[in-house]
This record gives structure tokens, C-alpha cells and sequence, in this order.
């Protein structure tokens, strides 16, 4: 007698390296007994793959969870990722999550769905990061015509309002040859396009002792796919090499995504950002000499704690002068466990 398949719908909050993620588990389940539903049709499991980068973030979390668990009610509810990692007992809270599964632990999903009856309460599964974590493996395939592709994960530079290295652990990556092997694959289904990313990217090597730019070298070799996309890189490790490469190579989309912010040197280093304002003007002008249309985004964050009426303004004239083509401005969300949550003269 065939058994019956569960219905599972997967659902992706926050970044491009979430969306791998979550392809990427939801291919560990096992096709005879599960079967994909979208997250707006009624399902037997929902899993949420949750981000934790903002207050926002956290909300619009909740509140997806409420509405599934409203949508479905006998549905068994997984929430995983970022948000679970620093909040499990949060979440665990909301009547109707039956299973929270931290950043590691999210990866192993298909063992934590091996048995989904009989549980009288919610139960948590999260672990303390380490310096030992594993580097978990992602990419999407057969969900978009690009690919997002994990060559990186954690972060190392623990700036005072993010939580991101709470929930993600130590900066982190696989070998070039494996990625190149896993790019292979990639084209190898008829995808044209991939996007690298994670939560630090520029940082990549810290693991194996290679470089950004030789992966990209690398990657360049992988017939079959015609565009490379590199997702948001920090400004102080934008090296001459890696724009010398894309200025040479067409198929590295000219198009950089840089987070600036602040332009007021006093407010990036209270935030303990690595660079100051003239690292970000460097950089910009050394991309438009080398790739004169080259698509440039920034992130700007207003109201840090002691951000003053002149430091605003200071920020804002800057970027009225640099050639960057769109911005993407959040106002401070405090985060819990950060620096900048102890900080003084909070702007209201």
C-alpha cells in the first residue's frame, strides 16, 4: 500500500543566503513521502526560514506564523533559521510551532521530520555557535532561472548593532574546487546565472586560505553559465584585483551592492565598521574609472544612537555627490545582545 505524502510548504524571509538555504534543505526530504505545496495553499508542514537582521524582521516573522497556523490548524509548523537561533523560547511560545531548529540544525530537517505525531509541546533544537561549526552547504536550483549560490557564511567583524554573527557564527567557507563542483551542477540543469553570496563574502578564504578573486577566477571557467552576480560586499574588501577581473570580464555583472551606513567617520566607528568614509569614496571612484556604467547600491542606516542632526547631513551630502544609483536606508533597530542596545542618547 503507497503512503500517503505530506504536504510541505517552505517559505523564505530576509536574504538571497536564506533563499539558498532553504532550497537547499527542502531537497533533503525524501520525494516518496513528501510532497512541495505552496506556503499559500494548506499543507501538513510549514517551514519558515526566519531572518533576525531587524525588529521588522522579527515581527513579520510572527505574524506569518500566526496567519499559517490560522490558514491550516492542524498543520505542523517548523520555524528555523536566524530568528529561531537567538529566540527559540519565543517562538516556541506561539501557540500552534510545534518544532524551532536553530542555524545549524535547520539542516538537518529531514531527521527532525521523521516522526511528527504525538508531541505535547513545542520542541526547541538549538545549539551555542562556535568556532567549530560546520560550513552547512546551499544553493537553490529549480526555483528561479538564477541560482543563489552559499560560498560563504558567519561573520567575523562583530559591528555593535548586528546580531548577524549571533546567528551565524564565525566567518567561514568550502574550497574553491568544491564550489567550482557545485557551479558545474549548477549549469548542468540550464541555469544561466549565479548569484554568490552569504553574510560576508568579500571575506571569503578565511577557512581554506584562498581569496574572493580566485574563486571568481575559478568559477569563470564553469562553461555554461554567462552571468556571475556578486551580492553585498563590504567596502574594505573590494580589492583592485576583484575589480580589475570584472572590469576585464563580461560575464561578472558590473553592478555592486556596498554597505556604507553612515557617511560621518564619528558614527562608523561607535558603530565599529571597518572602514571610514574616504575606504567607500575610494572605492566607488576606482569602479567608475574601471566600469564607467556600472550599476552601484549602497545600505544606509539613520538614527544610530548619537547621531546628531550635523552627522545626518553629513551623510546625506556625501551621498548626493558619490555616482551611486539607488540606496537601500533603514532607520536603527535595536537589536537585543548588541553594543550599540547599551548606547546612550538614543535619537527618537
Amino acid at each position: 500500500m503507497n503512503q500517503v505524502k505530506k504536504k510541505v510548504a517552505f517559505h523564505t524571509l530576509g536574504c538571497k543566503l536564506n533563499f539558498a538555504e532553504t532550497s537547499a534543505i527542502s531537497r533533503l526530504l525524501p520525494a516518496d513521502r513528501f510532497e512541495k505545496t505552496r506556503i499559500s495553499s494548506e499543507a501538513d508542514i510549514f517551514v519558515i526560514n526566519t531572518c533576525s537582521v531587524t525588529a521588522a524582521a522579527d515581527k513579520k516573522c510572527r505574524q506569518l506564523v500566526k496567519k499559517l497556523i490560522k490558514q491550516s490548524p492542524g498543520a505542523f509548523v517548523v520555524v528555523a533559521g536566524c530568528y529561531a537561533q537567538l529566540r527559540p523560547e519565543a517562538l516556541a511560545s506561539i501557540e500552534g510551532v510545534d518544532l524551532v531548529l536553530g542555524t545549524n540544525e535547520k539542516f538537518s530537517l529531514d531527521e527532525y521530520l521523521e516522526n511528527i505525531s504525538g508531541r505535547e509541546k513545542p520542541e526547541i533544537h538549538v545549539k551555542r555557535l562556535t568556532a567549530e561549526d560546520p560550513f552547512n552547504y546551499a544553493f537553490s536550483v529549480d526555483d528561479r532561472t538564477r541560482s543563489f549560490l552559499k560560498v560563504q557564511d558567519g561573520c567575523d567583524y562583530c559591528c555593535s548593532y548586528c546580531t548577524v554573527p549571533l546567528a551565524r557564527g564565525r566567518s567561514r567557507n568550502p574550497s574553491v574546487e568544491t564550489l567550482v563542483k557545485e557551479a558545474s551542477f549548477i549549469a548542468s540543469k540550464g541555469v544561466k546565472e549565479i548569484v554568490l553570496t552569504g553574510v560576508n563574502i568579500g571575506d571569503f578564504g578565511k577557512s581554506t586560505g584562498e581569496t574572493f578573486t580566485e574563486l571568481l577566477r575559478e568559477l569563470l571557467k564553469v562553461e555554461g553559465i554567462e552571468r556571475y552576480r556578486i551580492s553585498s560586499i563590504e567596502p574594505d574588501l573590494i580589492t583592485d584585483e576583484l575589480l580589475e577581473l570584472a572590469s576585464e570580464n563580461k560575464r561578472i555583472m558590473h553592478h555592486f551592492h556596498i554597505p556604507l551606513q553612515s557617511a560621518c567617520d564619528r558614527t562608523l566607528r561607535m558603530m565599529g565598521r571597518k572602514y571610514l568614509r574616504e575606504i567607500f569614496a575610494g572605492r566607488v571612484t576606482k569602479i567608475k574609472n574601471l566600469m564607467p556604467l556600472a550599476g552601484i547600491g549602497a545600505d544606509v542606516i539613520t538614527g544610530f544612537p548619537g547621531e546628531t542632526e550635523q552627522d545626518f547631513e553629513e551623510t546625506y551630502n556625501f551621498l548626493k555627490e558619490m555616482p551611486v544609483n539607488y540606496l537601500h536606508v533603514f532607520t536603527f533597530s535595536e537589536r537585543p545582545g548588541t553594543k550599540a542596545e547599551k548606547m546612550n542618547e538614543k535619537v527618537k
